[in-house]
């Protein structure tokens, strides 16, 4: 995979915070991919989610978008798990929220509009207020998470059918892995099998 695969933007894991989420690729390996490394590749994620806020992003904008994402991304792995949420992280998101006050302005302008965002945390805010109606909604069950290891993404799977999250280098990895078990088992099986017209090698017992 190139550089440029690595660091493309994920719109396809059902809705814009796991989208949020996907912006850490291969989180929990040695070498996880940021994808909004500056406030340029900020900026450029919120104009594509139609979020760009007023004030561009700067720097620091940047590692409370990182801050965020990480945060949730702890409460849903819990959720999804049926593992209890640490406190800590829903009062982070809690006080998040509070003191991210972005009141709803609709406008019509060819179709139905809010008003953009003033800036980075009225952006993020209104991911996370997505998030965490998805979290503790009924939606929650629809959600699942990539069993690979070093992934973990989190996404919607409403008909219960995707085993691995959109990335195809998740599932093509999980595919080989499963191919490669699936022949150990079966040459176990055949080593373990008694040759034709041979004895088995246990005793047998006599009545």
């Amino acid at each position: 995979m190139g550089e440029e695969d690595r660091l493309a933007f994920r719109f396809d894991c059902g809705a814009t915070w796991l989208n949020l989420l996907a912006t850490s690729g291969r989180t929990f390996s040695a070498r996880p991919v940021e994808r909004i490394a500056t406030a340029e590749r900020l900026g450029e994620w919120f104009d594509r989610s139609e979020l760009t806020p007023v004030r561009p992003p700067d720097e620091a904008d940047v590692r409370q978008a990182h801050a965020v994402r990480e945060t949730l991304r702890v409460l849903a792995l819990a959720v999804v798990e049926g593992e209890l949420p640490p406190a800590g992280a829903a009062s982070e998101i809690g006080r998040f929220l509070t003191e991210q006050p972005d009141p709803v302005r609709l406008t019509v302008a060819g179709r139905l509009l809010r008003e953009p965002p003033a800036d980075t945390g009225a952006a993020l805010a209104r991911i996370v207020r997505q998030a965490v109606d998805h979290l503790t909604g009924p939606e929650r069950t629809s959600l699942a998470v990539c069993p690979e290891h070093d992934c973990r993404g989190v996404f919607a799977n409403p008909t219960g059918r995707r085993r691995w999250c959109p990335s195809p280098a998740c599932a093509s990895r999980g595919r080989v892995r499963a191919l490669r078990e699936r022949r150990r088992a079966e040459g176990q099986e055949s080593d373990g099998r008694t040759a034709p017209g041979r004895e088995s090698s246990y005793p047998l017992t006599l009545r």
